[in-house]
């Protein structure tokens, strides 16, 4: 039984730490602040969705076109693992964030920058193809519509997430899972180095 489940947990996990649904909830309600409960709920389908849809054309053409720009997976493992880890380190630094300087009320917030780049951006899309290559395209992509329906719980209950966590426990997961995600990178270079034929 766990041997079957154990490709599905083992995928969702790295998706989950680089999606970070809960980190990209401040955000969120600073974006939708002063909308109507009609046009916040088009934002999260709207982000939702271009999200899912980025995340999954990638996964099945990304192998490809890295194929076909003569890019090894080692390669692409290693140039993922370390774009994970620097970013996982910019995201630690104090002041640093995802700050885009926009009109909260823009109608396409829920395609940028939520949808892309804040919920499916580099760290997703690197993990996505890491995990295809590690446990294959179905396991990955049951993973990832997973974490795509966690990210609409997260933000169609956003207020009660910030509630319950409040400002400094929602800051403090995030936290955590950039120090998980510089890890899983420095995993991917480790990987990436092993399999390069010198």
């Amino acid at each position: 039984m766990l041997n079957a489940i154990q490709p599905y947990i083992l995928t969702f996990i790295p998706i989950f730490v680089a999606v970070d649904a809960i980190g990209n909830i401040p955000l969120f309600i600073s974006l939708v602040e002063g909308t109507s409960k009609r046009q916040r709920h088009k934002i999260i389908i709207n982000s939702t969705a271009t999200a899912t849809i980025v995340a999954i054309l990638f996964m099945f053409i990304g192998k490809w076109i890295i194929r076909f720009i003569g890019i090894t997976i080692s390669d692409f493992q290693i140039a993922g693992g370390l774009l994970l880890f620097f970013i996982s380190v910019r995201l630690l630094m104090p002041a640093a964030g995802k700050v885009f300087s926009m009109d909260s009320h823009d109608k396409d917030a829920g395609v940028f920058p939520l949808g892309t780049p804040l919920i499916t951006g580099p760290a997703v899309l690197t993990t996505t193809l890491m995990m295809v290559d590690s446990y294959g395209m179905f396991a990955t992509f049951v993973s990832l519509i997973l974490n795509m329906f966690f990210v609409w719980v997260t933000l169609s209950r956003a207020d009660f997430f910030m509630k319950l966590m409040g400002p400094g426990g929602t800051r403090a997961f995030s936290k955590i899972m950039y120090i998980l995600l510089a890890a899983i990178g420095v995993m991917m270079v480790r990987r990436g180095m092993m399999g390069v034929q010198l």
